[in-house]
């Protein structure tokens, strides 16, 4: 089995989510093509609409009609989605809305605090359970703040400029280093008075509405990222990724892939909409160790799951270090990753914040304990095919949090 073709990813999560959000802000009709269509930015716009925004479909693309939001009837239910409750958070904070947040399980045990904290320094009233859902916010007056943040977050980084956006003044936020920057682009592209230089961004308050946009959300990289590395670790593949969001902050999971020894061709690139998208050939070579630090960790935290069974295949030591913010995912990611590692009989060592792997090990059929992650289902699916015997996940259906369609592209690749 080897695999082949040219793969068809869904629009990238954390843009769908701020196309939503920024689309809520302006003035008139936005266009969204390629939305999303997992369940996490399902529930972003579910959320919008519970405050009074107009959303509608038109064939494959979605029409948000901006407008002035409402206080909702009912408690915003967030799902499994942290982008949808923190960066809502701190756009509904500064649209002066009453509001409770609610979610799952999984969402109910993340910590909130790293949002809270600033947004009360900007002056807004809230009641939460110890830094956990559910959280309240009440109508509040917010100040502008110059937040020189502990950890580099574009979660948090978007809530306080999104709160910044109805603030009373200048709203600067600073980062020890560079994460994902799509909130940045796009409120430099509709309109915003808004700057960003290294690793400070500043934004004022708005005067006006947004400028309404269309939009074609481009490939996830993330999502790609699964079938990058089946194409990487068995020999005959080679698939063809068009159209996959390029952007300079998401792509350390390729930047790796090429380090370890895989074969990685961008054969074109182009920018849309103030992102940087591409087309990949990724393809089959043998694959060596790599060592992954804390400066790489925002630019491929959410990859860390599939890079580690790609290093069960490489030869020599693996390590990743610096990596404790897996801890607080959709699950505790590196427990989820040791553990299930080591039922299929990978030769990994769990540290605090990361894991050593030696490899190549052959992987053994076993039964996976998703924790209801999807990035942990997707990563175990791909380790798959390159065990002996069957790999039976207890939640497969997970995946369809950031890619409902997952498991029937697979199949439609395999050859």
């Amino acid at each position: 089995m080897a695999i082949k073709g040219t793969l068809k990813l869904p629009g990238d999560k954390s843009i769908s989510h701020r196309a939503l959000m920024f689309a809520a802000l302006a003035d008139g009709e936005s266009r969204i093509s390629n939305l999303s269509t997992g369940t996490d930015v399902h529930s972003t716009r579910k959320c919008l609409e519970a405050c009074g925004i107009d959303i509608r479909d038109d064939g494959d693309d979605a029409i948000v009609k901006g407008s002035l939001f409402s206080n909702p009837a009912e408690p915003l239910d967030c799902g499994n989605s942290g982008t949808t409750i923190r960066l809502l958070l701190g756009l509904l904070a500064g649209q002066g809305i009453n509001a409770t947040f609610i979610g799952d399980e999984s969402l109910s045990a993340r910590p909130m605090n790293r949002i809270l904290d600033p947004l009360s320094k900007m002056g807004l009233k809230c009641e939460n359970n110890d830094g956990k859902l559910p959280v309240t916010i009440y109508q509040s007056n917010l100040n502008s703040i110059e937040y020189d943040s502990p950890i580099a977050s574009a979660q948090v980084k978007s809530a306080i400029l999104l709160a910044g956006l109805g603030a009373s003044g200048v709203t600067t936020v600073i980062e020890p280093v560079l994460s994902r920057d799509h909130t940045e682009k796009m409120l430099q592209g509709l309109g915003a008075e808004f700057s960003f230089n290294g690793l400070m961004a500043t934004v004022s308050p708005l005067i006006s509405p947004l400028e309404s946009f269309k939009l074609s959300v481009p490939g996830d990289s993330s999502t790609g990222a699964f079938f990058a590395a089946a194409a990487a670790m068995i020999p005959g593949s080679s698939i063809i990724i068009d159209r996959i969001l390029w952007n300079p902050t998401r792509i350390g999971f390729y930047s790796t892939l090429y380090q370890m020894g895989a074969g990685v061709d961008c054969l074109d690139q182009w920018d849309e909409a103030g992102e940087r998208i591409g087309k990949l050939n990724v393809f089959y070579q043998s694959l060596k160790g790599v060592y992954i630090t804390k400066k790489d960790i925002p630019g491929l935290i959410d990859e860390l799951p599939i890079i580690a069974i790609l290093a069960t295949q490489a030869e020599g030591k693996t390590e990743v270090s610096g990596a404790g913010e897996l801890r607080v995912k959709e699950c505790d990611r590196i427990h989820a990753i040791c553990s299930n590692l080591e039922r299929m009989g990978a030769d990994i060592e769990e540290s605090q914040d990361g894991f050593i792997i030696h490899g190549p090990k052959q992987l053994n059929g076993a039964e996976i304990e998703t924790f209801h992650d999807h990035r942990i289902a997707m990563a175990f699916t791909i380790a798959g095919l390159v065990a002996n015997g069957d790999v039976m996940l207890d939640y497969p259906e997970c995946a369809s949090i950031s890619f409902p369609e997952f498991y029937n592209e697979l199949e439609r690749l395999k050859q």
